[in-house]
């Protein structure tokens, strides 16, 4: 309804700024006086009292006339429209937002209207223009309402307008602003928006647009109204707006403004602040055109310096503040710049200087303050460089600046202006040198100093590090476009990297909220280009620093959440600067504002960026191998990391340089890559990280290492190349499979892995790896052993696995020709201890079975360096050793070998407790490894067949131990002070090597012999050594020892040996053996003869004494049989006699006659002697006792089975006694009737005699004792009575001990045997029992005093049962 009020307004009907526009558009160059219209209410008198028209005028009124029928209906929806609140609320959906269109739109429905299908085209068209310029003109007017709302949805349908008729639109706004010209000032200003928008989006703008909106614009830029610059700022967009369309119009405008002598209004500078920084207003030509006109505007100002006036406001204007301190506005902005060129043109120094010098005298508390200072600074010095230098110098030794670099603590709010002028001095120094260009390069080391001194003595915050770091990129861009750079040496370069180095080591570790860490890395690399080359030490430094800041970071999901934290919670926009001209390094780009976390993926993604292009800058530089390792080196670290994200980072970057190596550079030959073992291992390794991301990084990584490979040897006859974007395409599920090395981008569960097309990426880790060995050489496939034992130690699971599998791997596939095996092996015991995956530590122990089929010695001698004491891993160790059968063979015989080592250590001989040859060492430690050995199930073949061997070696190293004169109980102090020595019982550990060779190897029966006499402690001392011997050969003789023959075979080349010690023990074992009857089956007599004759020339006395107690032998004089046991009588007789000591030689000499007749035996003096000694089995004596049962024992172990039948009666009659005296009081007595228990036992051929050894000698508490009984009972039936009838005649006994035991034993009589216990017992006897019984419920033992309590209630009942 308003835009039909509008026209009917108008002369004629028509409104005035459409006939207007319809003249111009036909060429009519008349401009009509705004006419004041009457009122609505006469519109139609209006229209019939109008004066003839024109055909086209009469076709117009008679479409206007058509019109006016529809107005009740349109004006009656306009009007309900437009009171409606719900029209200014925003539309949910695009049907309501159509609907809601309709109160400020018209649309010309064409075929709606009868009467408009009668019209002629052309004046169809000129109503749906009328149409549309009045909706445009209702649109215009109604952007003077308040609604944000409106406002914003009138501002796009203008745009949608001007986008198809912008010509319309424009002349409607150019007519709005002449028929209204008491608008409000915020209308104009919306206006001027709408207007500055469809200028600067138009294509093509008539001249006569430009002139009128150029003038329009001027007339109200300079306008004071309350919206102030902001109002003047609207106008001065739209004269930038027609800049696009014709700049140099403008620019004539500009020019008489700033050169009429007067200070220039804001609103210029503005202008010329805005097409300044928004060069993309102009093409390239326009551009230096813009720069020239620019350059000349500066010539014709330099005569404003000189004006007092014009110089102060100048100075005003550039030290006032902003509304915003963070940002600067364009026509401060283009002040600096212009001051800068009028000081460049100036040709007076002083005049310079003067002014440079007032300018740095201003406040330098802002950064944008700080920046455009510098700014200036650097333009005045493209042609006033020595006067520029000057100034700053004196700047820089003035008082307020070198107070500044003191520690600053401002005493009033003026002070604080100063405290980051050394921040201006930086970014000036960089101007400059951007400035200078060609002229730089002499002065780059000067430049540098000063830089480099401001770095270090002013006080440190984010606003000096981010002036010093912009500053060296502009010198650095500088020196790039600079020509000779490349040849030119520069001094100071080490020292700015030191800066850098410390820069980066201050940068917070938790966050990432500035581009420093970027820019120092490219800043590093740039430098790092130059000469001199950087030193070998501080290039590591600076890998170490760089690699450090960036990998160490944390996981961008908690770095997001710090950084956020850190600048503001919870939701933040942050807008940063722009990055100075000339920095590459990755900063916030001007004007955009965007959220922390799109900000931070941003700047972490380009940091990583910058890190690789570092390392391919370094290695580009110098393509060599070694230099390729340099830079891989510095990785191993975080290669091995234990955090997932770090090494996801570090294989990644790892890979991205072996990419760019791979495709881009031919490094020299192979024989440079001895490195490279090292690689493969730590890359292997990760190909099994738990995650995903660095699985695939480390893939690609050892895909690109045999490519390296190939091309070296000529192998390969095409690498195919494949750039970084392939490799970076997204896989099935849209997810980038090589991202920058951090977890939060990587994919759950790649399906299609965009690796390069050679074969070699369509392998499994596994498979790759192979491959690459194939081209290693055996340098470098110790580099790799080394790596993946090294992967042993760490503290991750995954990495202990993953290198347990690869090590396996390696040695079943190289192991027969590794070197340097005794350090691996070493080194495997050493990270075994710390493994607790029980696969990886099988897979270990496998690589040692595997390398020992080729490396038994070295592996041998290796592990006999950790086994003093040996361990339960070394013991895995030695067990995988000798996993198979051949090889633990081949180790005892090594273990042999090296106990034979045996050196007397120097002082040995005065004493010397603790020799420290590494030979003597390595023969305890085999002792030691031995006597483990006996019992691991690897070795127990081996362990029977090796007896003999091991027999004679175990006794001659004891002999050997005995030798070194050790002490045989450990002292504290001298634990604690000489604790790298092996412990001092190396006796008690041969020893317990010999008890477990018998025990283990089925010489149990030797075992019980030497066990039950008590018999090992003869081999502690060299005093009883040799008794020991005899004893243990003896055993073997009366055991009949089915490995006689095997020792015998041993024993000749013993006696041959240059070693003492050898010869002694081979020579005491003969002398015994000589009493079996199967010496005669291996060694003829006159053999052994002439071994004992070639004893008597021995060196060794022992040895000598030895031979000739052996030619003595009854087996060289049969005859001596009879003269012994003529001798039995006499000494028999002598038993009786009072002196103790007298009767135990005398029944020594008779067990020793009983020896010496060997086979013969003592014939029918057997009986006799068996007689004699059982009578003295209760004597008072003591030593008495113990000979007679070890007499007893010697003569049932002389007895022969044939002759058993005449003794029978008095060993059953001797067994109760010696049970019962097995808890004799005396230790000897005991030890005596233990063994002659044994003895009699195996004679009689018991059952279990293994158990009744063990309860023998090792049985305690009644349960033994129960045992004992039981064998007793149930091998002697026949002498029941006998048994107990003995029994009931020791509980007379005096001692107690003999009393409880025949107790003990008719109670279990009792219990198992009433029946017979009650038919033999009288009632004297039962009445004995009652208080022996009684009495023992006394005893301090709980058990018996149970025991005691059972039997007397249980003897009751069977004393009852008679009765009954």
């Amino acid at each position: 309804m308003a835009a039909l009020q509008s026209i009917l307004r108008s002369p004629g009907g028509i409104p005035s700024f459409f006939v207007q526009g319809r003249a111009r558009r036909e060429g009519g160059q008349r401009r009509e006086d705004q006419v004041h219209l009457p009122s609505p209410c006469h519109r139609q008198e209006q229209i019939r009292q109008a004066p003839a028209h024109t055909g086209l005028q009469d076709a117009v009124l008679r479409m206007v006339t058509a019109a006016l029928k529809l107005v009740p209906r349109i004006s009656s929806h306009i009007s309900t429209s437009t009171e409606d609140p719900s029209y200014v609320k925003v539309p949910q959906d695009s049907v309501r937002r159509d609907r809601w269109a309709h109160p400020t739109t018209i649309l010309l429905f064409k075929s709606q209207s009868s009467q408009a299908a009668l019209v002629p085209k052309e004046h169809k068209v000129f109503m749906e223009e009328a149409y549309n310029a009045a909706t445009c003109f209702k649109m215009l007017r109604d952007l003077d309402g308040s609604d944000p709302l409106q406002l914003k949805y009138i501002n796009e349908k203008i745009k949608n307008v001007a986008h198809r008729s912008p010509n319309l639109v424009m002349e409607t706004i150019h007519d709005y602003f002449l028929d209204n010209p008491e608008i409000s000032t915020r209308h104009k200003f919306r206006l001027f928006q709408v207007l500055e928008t469809i200028i600067g989006a138009s294509d093509l703008l008539e001249e006569t647009w430009e002139k009128s909106f150029m003038q329009l614009a001027l007339e109200n830029m300079t306008k004071s109204t309350e919206l102030e610059d902001v109002y003047q700022d609207a106008a001065s967009d739209v004269l930038v707006a027609l800049c696009r369309h014709s700049w140099q119009a403008v620019a004539q405008h500009l020019e008489r403004e700033l050169l009429t002598g007067v200070f220039p209004h804001r609103s210029f500078l503005y202008v010329m602040g805005v097409l300044s920084s928004h060069e993309e207003l102009f093409n390239e030509e326009d551009k230096a055109c813009w720069q020239e006109w620019l350059t000349q505007i500066a010539i014709k100002s330099v005569q404003f310096l000189n004006t007092d006036l014009w110089s102060k406001e100048l100075l005003w204007a550039l030290t006032k503040p902003n509304q915003t301190q963070r940002e600067q506005s364009p026509e401060k902005a283009f002040l600096f710049t212009y001051y800068g060129l009028i000081l460049q043109a100036e040709e007076n120094s002083a005049t310079v200087r003067t002014h440079l010098q007032t300018l740095l005298e201003t406040s330098h508390q802002w950064p944008k303050q700080r920046e455009g200072i510098a700014l200036t600074v650097g333009l005045a010095a493209v042609r006033h460089l020595d006067d520029v230098w000057a100034v700053l110098d004196q700047f820089g030794r003035s008082r307020p600046i070198r107070w500044s670099l003191n520690s600053f603590a401002p005493k009033n709010p003026e002070d604080v202006q100063w405290r980051w002028a050394s921040s201006t001095a930086l970014l000036a120094y960089g101007q400059v040198a951007a400035k200078a260009k060609a002229h730089i390069l002499p002065w780059v080391d000067n430049i540098l100093s000063r830089m480099i001194f401001y770095f270090h003595y002013s006080p440190w915050d984010e606003s000096l590090k981010q002036s010093f770091l912009t500053a060296v990129l502009m010198l650095l861009g500088a020196i790039g476009r600079s020509e000779g750079a490349h040849s030119y040496r520069f001094s100071q370069t080490s020292e700015l990297l030191d800066c850098l180095m410390i820069l980066m080591e201050k940068e917070p570790q938790d966050t990432l909220y500035t581009p420093s860490r970027q820019q120092s890395i490219r800043i590093i690399s740039s430098l790092c280009q130059l000469r001199p080359p950087v030193d070998l030490e501080r290039k590591s430094r600076l890998l170490s620093t760089c690699l450090r800041s960036v990998f160490a970071l944390p996981l961008l999901e908690t770095l997001e959440r710090h950084t956020c934290l850190f600048l503001e919670p919870p939701n933040i926009q942050v807008c940063c600067a722009p990055e100075p001209r000339g920095a590459s390094g990755a900063g916030w780009c001007p004007g955009h504002f965007l959220n922390c976390s799109e900000h931070l993926s941003t700047l972490y993604h380009k940091t990583t960026e910058a890190l690789d292009h570092m390392l391919q800058s370094f290695i580009t530089q110098s393509p060599t191998a070694n230099e390729l390792h340099f830079l891989l080196s510095h990785m191993y670290t975080w290669l091995a990391s234990e955090k997932a994200h770090e090494r996801q980072r570090a294989a990644h970057s790892c890979t991205v340089l072996l990419r760019f190596v791979s495709h881009n550079l031919h490094l020299h030959p192979k024989k440079d890559f001895r490195w490279i073992g090292q690689l493969v291992g730590m890359l292997g390794i990760l190909c099994q990280d738990v995650d995903r991301a660095t699985q695939h990084s480390s893939l690609e990584g050892v895909g690109h290492l045999h490519q390296l490979l190939t091309c070296q040897k000529g192998e390969a006859e095409e690498v195919e190349s494949q750039s970084l974007k392939e490799l970076s395409q997204p896989s099935a599920d849209g997810a980038t499979l090589w991202n920058c090395g951090d977890k939060k981008s990587t994919p759950p569960a790649p399906q299609g892995m965009a690796f390069p097309k050679n074969h070699i990426f369509q392998l499994g880790s596994s498979q790759v790896i192979k491959e690459i060995m194939k081209h290693l050489s055996m340098a470098e496939l110790t580099d790799l052993i080394w790596t993946v034992i090294d992967g042993l130690g760490s503290t991750s699971p995954f990495r202990v696995q993953a290198a347990a599998e690869l090590l396996l791997a390696v040695v079943r596939e190289h192991g027969a020709k590794l070197e340097t095996v005794t350090n691996m092996g070493q080194a495997i015991h050493l990270h075994l201890c710390s493994v607790r995956i029980p696969q990886a530590k099988e897979n270990a122990l496998n690589a040692i079975t595997l390398l020992a089929r080729n490396h038994t010695p070295e592996l041998v001698a290796a592990f006999l360096d950790f086994s003093i004491p040996l361990d339960s891993h070394a013991f895995r160790l030695w067990r995988a050793l000798g996993a198979e059968q051949p090889v633990s063979r081949l180790v005892l015989a090594m273990l042999l070998a090296w106990l034979e080592e045996r050196p007397l250590p120097t002082g040995a001989r005065d004493s010397s407790p603790h020799p420290k040859e590494k030979t003597y060492l390595r023969s305890l430690a085999a002792m030691n490894t031995l006597h483990e050995l006996q019992f691991a199930r690897e070795f127990k073949v081996a362990m029977k067949e090796a007896y003999p061997e091991l027999l004679l070696a175990l006794l001659t190293q004891m002999h050997y131990v005995l030798e070194l004169n050790l002490p045989t109980e450990p002292q504290p102090e001298q634990q604690a002070q000489e604790g790298v020595m092996p412990g001092p019982q190396r006796c008690s550990t041969s020893l317990e090597a010999l008890k477990g060779l018998l025990s283990t190897t089925g010489h149990w029966h030797e075992f019980a012999h030497l066990e039950l006499q008590g018999a090992w402690e003869l081999f502690t001392s060299m005093h009883t050594y040799s008794q020991g011997v005899g004893l243990l050969a003896r055993a073997m003789v009366q055991n009949h020892c089915r490995q006689m023959e095997a020792v015998l075979s041993q024993l000749l080349p013993s006696l041959q040996s240059p070693q003492e010690r050898e010869r002694k023990a081979a020579i005491l074992i003969l002398i015994e053996f000589l009493y079996s009857p199967a010496l005669l089956e291996v060694l003829p007599k006159q053999a052994a003869l002439t071994a004992l004759v070639q004893g008597l020339r021995d060196s060794s006395p022992e040895v000598r004494v030895s031979s000739l107690q052996g030619l003595g032998n009854i087996l060289f004089h049969p005859e001596k049989g009879s003269l012994l046991r003529g001798q039995l009588p006499p000494f028999l007789g002598g038993f009786f006699r009072d002196s103790e000591p007298v009767v135990v030689r005398l029944m020594g000499t008779v067990s020793d006659v009983l020896h010496r007749l060997g086979a013969q035996g003592a014939g029918a003096h057997s009986t006799r002697v068996a007689v004699s000694a059982r009578s003295f089995f209760d004597d008072e004596r003591d030593g008495i006792r113990a000979a007679a049962m070890a007499l007893f024992g010697d003569l049932v172990a002389a007895i022969s089975r044939r002759e058993l039948s005449g003794l029978r009666t008095q060993v059953h009659q001797s067994l109760l006694p010696l049970l019962l005296h097995l808890k004799d009081q005396c230790p000897a007595v005991s030890t005596q009737a233990k063994f002659a228990f044994y003895r009699c036992a195996v004679l009689l051929r018991w059952g279990l005699q293994h158990t009744l050894f063990c309860s023998l000698a090792w049985g305690r508490g009644l349960s033994a004792r129960h045992f004992l009984w039981t064998c007793l009972m149930s091998h002697s039936q026949e002498e029941f009575s006998i048994h107990l009838a003995q029994a009931l005649s020791y509980l007379h006994s005096c001692h107690r001990y003999i009393k409880t035991w025949a107790a003990l034993f008719i109670g279990y009589t009792i219990c198992y045997h009433p029946q017979a216990v009650s038919q033999m017992v009288s009632d004297v006897d039962i009445k004995l029992l009652f208080c022996t019984f009684e009495d023992l419920r006394k005893d301090l033992e709980p058990g018996i005093q149970e025991f005691a309590t059972r039997q007397l209630s249980f003897l009751r009942e069977v004393s009852t049962r008679p009765q009954q």
